[in-house]
Parts: structure tokens; sequence; C-alpha cells
């Protein structure tokens, strides 16, 4: 583990601070409640990859990593990247807790990488087409690190699925709110439709299947909404007053703490092709 990124950026105070660390933890939990519908995938895809160079690009605090270091066994490796060294410091930190001996950490920038071209025969990435916006030039950046033969897998969001139960119209809102944001910089909230079409158009020939969660009262999952609005609050802010998005927020608080409250997630829609 000795690429392992202990060093940190300079620490923030503060409100921004404490924003950061939510951040953290709301990507950590993301991981670990996505985590059981990796595994399924990752069984269809293979079920033993023992001896494979495995990649996870835009690991994280998490990501697959956990995941592929089980899948690539003692004589594979796992690679996990990001542009993010903070991210990269929690994913350490779980690595170590959970002596995953085979996977190593690395700070890339997908768009000019410097990871081996076509140096993986598996090349993941989760969640990342629908904030960036950038579906091409990932594509081809993800296609680029491939070997011959190895296999792409990518899971995005379809968000038509993303309901709570009683209907919590303030929460609701609040995801509305957080989809404008996506679509100001270019990305996508509902990703996860265009993927077959995205891999098609590539000459590959895509696999698909879907996971909806379902939520039960007090799961930690169901505040996803207000930990995103929280992160995005100053672009939040462009599609509403200051003081009727507190209003908005403190209200959906209200709804999903609801001791009987409870939810499905989006669709997360997984797609997998061969090289």
């Amino acid at each position: 583990m000795s690429d392992y990124l202990l060093a940190g950026q300079a620490g923030q105070s503060g409100a921004a601070g404490r924003a950061r660390e939510l951040e953290l933890d709301r990507l950590l939990l993301q991981s670990e409640v996505w985590e059981p519908a990796g595994r399924r995938l990752l069984e269809q895809i293979s079920p033993d990859g023992h001896g494979r160079r495995a990649l996870d690009v835009g690991c994280g605090a998490l990501g697959w990593l956990r995941l592929l270091s089980s899948w690539a066994g003692e004589t594979g490796s796992v690679l996990g990247s990001d542009i993010d060294k903070a991210l990269l410091e929690r994913a350490a930190g779980v690595a170590e807790r959970d002596k995953l001996l085979n996977v190593r950490l690395l700070v890339d920038d997908l768009f000019v990488s410097r990871l081996e071209r076509h140096g993986f025969d598996l090349v993941h990435a989760r969640l990342m087409l629908a904030p960036l916006g950038r579906a091409e030039e990932q594509l081809s950046s993800h296609l680029a690190l491939l070997a011959p033969g190895g296999v792409l897998a990518l899971e995005e969001p379809d968000c038509r699925t993303w309901r709570f139960e009683a209907p919590a119209p303030a929460a609701q809102r609040v995801i509305e709110l957080l989809a404008q944001v996506f679509r100001t910089s270019g990305g996508d909230m509902d990703a996860g439709r265009a993927l077959p079409e995205l891999l098609h158009a590539r000459g590959l020939n895509p696999r698909v299947r879907t996971e909806v969660l379902e939520l039960a009262p007090g799961h930690p999952y169901l505040r996803m909404p207000l930990d995103m609005a929280e992160v995005l609050r100053e672009r939040l802010v462009a599609f509403t007053d200051p003081g009727e998005l507190d209003a908005l927020l403190a209200e959906a608080e209200t709804e999903l703490a609801a001791p009987e409250r409870r939810g499905t997630t989006f669709t997360m829609v997984q797609c997998w092709a061969r090289g």
C-alpha cells in the first residue's frame, strides 16, 4: 500500500470545513449503500477476477475498492483514482482498516490521465457522468485505459424512482432543484438512461441491469437530498431566494425525520460491455 496518499490538502475551518466533512461522509455512505448492488453486478461480469488488474475511476471515499480487492485476489491488483486528494485520504483509511493489501490509490485527472493506456482488465466508474456532463470525453478516457478484451462497467442514476412514502413534497422539491443545478453545469441526474446508447455508439455490445433500493424508516440515505443540498448550497441559491431555500430545507428535514418515513432510491443503471 505504498501509494496510499496520507498527506492531505490544507485543512478548512468553519462552514467550509463542516461542508467538506459532510461531503466526505455522504460519499462514504453512498459507497456502502450501493456496495451490494455492485457486488451483484461484478458476479454477472465475472465471478472470479483473480490475477486481473482493476481500475476504479473516481473511487472517492470508497467506491468499488473493497469489492475489487476481493475480486482480484492476492495475485491481482486494484487502483483507485480520483482528482480529489482528501477523498483518497478517506479511502486510504478504509483500505488500511480493512487490510485491502492489493489496493493502491493515486491522484489522477481522467481528462488528462497519466495512467497506463490499455493497462486494466476491468475499468469501473460510478456516478461520474451525471455531475460532469462530459460523457463522450469520459467514455474515451475509460476506453483508452481498457486492455483488449477487458470490461468497462458504468453505473449512473435514473431519478424517476427517487421517491418518499408517504409523499414528502418539500424533499421532492429539493431533488428537483438539485437536478436543475446539474443541468446548468451540463450534467444530468438521469444520465443512466443514456448509457446503453453511449456504448452502442462506440461499437460495443452493452448489457444492462438496474437496482432500486428500499429505504426503511430511519435509514441515513433518506437524507441524501438534504446532504447534497448542503454541499451545493451556493449553486442552489441561483434558483431560489436564500430565505426560501432555508425554509424549504427545514420543511424537508421535518418530513424526512418522521418516524414512519420510507423511501426508494433513484434507479442505479448498471451497464457493462467487453472492449
